[in-house]
């Protein structure tokens, strides 16, 4: 048996041009704590998914999958990949008078759970993060 293909041109039919992406092709393969170190990149102040996405070259749908799997549990962020900030509310306080009639140098408050240590100022800042870990470690 003899199969024959037989091809033709015709002359009315044009090529298109196509558009050719460069970059990867085909299904890529993130490692858990690549998606996590995106994943936390997106929940930074100011930051915007798209942005995250494009500097990735993703579609902002994968990263918002990730998101959702971290809400659950099923993408586990470091630590480090949060935002480092620590809330600090100051307000204005009038000096100490002591009985001697000098104002007194001021006291560090640090509160650690509903725990609060009143640390001189002239206190060693070795110590004052020394005591509290400490502190943290039996609450």
């Amino acid at each position: 048996m003899v199969i024959q293909t037989e091809l033709r041109m015709e002359p009315t039919i044009r090529a298109r041009p196509i558009e050719v992406m460069p970059g990867p092709t085909g299904r890529r393969r993130w490692p858990d704590d690549l998606k996590a170190r995106i994943v936390a990149e997106t929940f930074q102040p100011g930051a915007r998914v798209k942005e995250v996405a494009s500097r990735y070259g993703l579609m902002p749908n994968h990263i918002s999958a990730w998101r959702a799997l971290a809400r659950k549990g099923q993408l586990v962020l470091a630590d480090t990949d949060m935002p480092a900030f620590v809330p600090i509310s100051l307000r204005p306080e009038l000096p100490v008078i002591s009985a001697a009639g000098s104002a007194a140098s001021p006291d560090l408050r640090i509160s650690v759970a509903d725990v609060t240590l009143h640390v001189p100022a002239t206190f060693p800042a070795a110590q004052a993060v020394a005591l509290v870990a400490a502190l943290r470690a039996t609450l």
